[in-house]
């Protein structure tokens, strides 16, 4: 994972992700971005889950970790959407 962006993206974020709505059982991967803070560990990155519900502006996702499922409420800027095959 990188700890810095890139001098010609710093400080900008897409809008699209910003406002990106999912449905209650989509699938999701965390997808850290480093323009908004992330106050959960590093090694979130690239875990995947399903979303629960949603919270606010946020939304309540369960990721499994070690065959423990746990619950976390992450902003839509860090989650990007998984096509179902």
């Amino acid at each position: 994972m990188r700890s810095h962006k890139r001098i010609r993206t710093k400080g900008k974020f897409s809008l699209a992700r910003y406002f990106q709505q999912y449905k209650p059982g989509e699938s999701v991967a965390v997808v850290v971005d480093l323009t908004f803070p992330f106050f959960f560990k590093k090694t979130m990155q690239g875990r995947t889950g399903k979303v629960i519900s949603r919270r606010g502006s946020s939304y309540e996702v369960e990721i499994k970790d070690m065959n423990k499922p746990k619950r976390y409420v992450l902003h839509p800027i860090h989650l990007r959407r998984i096509e179902a095959k």
